[in-house]
């Protein structure tokens, strides 16, 4: 028998030293993505999962159809969210600092989507922010998120702020 811990599948993006390491060279002061990951909801199928290829656009539900910017083109498609997960470092520890989700839909059948780059783009950029914008998702996917996150890592989840918990409150 194995003393090996089962590795977690889906794993976010755990906190990294400041990369500039204080030198102020190339790359100081831009944006880092590196405490930033990408969870997806799917309330059609009560899933919700880390995707990273969705921080270039590329996760397994944005794959393999045409984006639409109108979401009248796109009327039977399935909702997704993927919420923007920043994670920070207080004196409990890690935390969830960040939390945005942005809306797609997506419709296999017609190899069409939506979604709006600019939400998407403004949702990641707040979530950097540690901003929590999550009053525009319905509450199935609210409570998704919220399992999700606490499933993950408890101890995470109990750092967070109130915001955080109370905009996931059911």
């Amino acid at each position: 028998m194995s003393n090996e811990q089962p590795k977690k599948k889906n794993m976010f993006t755990i906190i990294k030293d400041d990369s500039t390491d204080g030198h102020g060279g190339y790359g100081a002061g831009a944006i880092s993505l590196e405490n930033m990951s990408s969870v997806i909801i799917d309330p059609n199928e009560n899933k919700a999962y880390v995707d990273m290829g969705a921080m270039h656009a590329r996760s397994e539900v944005e794959r393999r159809v045409k984006w639409i910017r109108d979401k009248d083109e796109v009327p039977n498609g399935k909702l997704y969210w993927i919420v923007w997960v920043n994670l920070d470092r207080n004196e409990n520890g890690i935390y969830y600092a960040g939390v945005a989700g942005s809306e797609i839909r997506v419709d296999r059948e017609i190899k069409r989507a939506y979604k709006s780059m600019a939400e998407h783009v403004g949702h990641m950029e707040k979530s950097l922010k540690n901003r929590i914008i999550l009053d525009h998702m319905d509450d199935h996917s609210k409570k998704l998120l919220r399992d999700y996150l606490i499933e993950y890592n408890e101890e995470m989840w109990n750092n967070s702020s109130d915001e955080l918990k109370e905009a996931l409150a059911l």
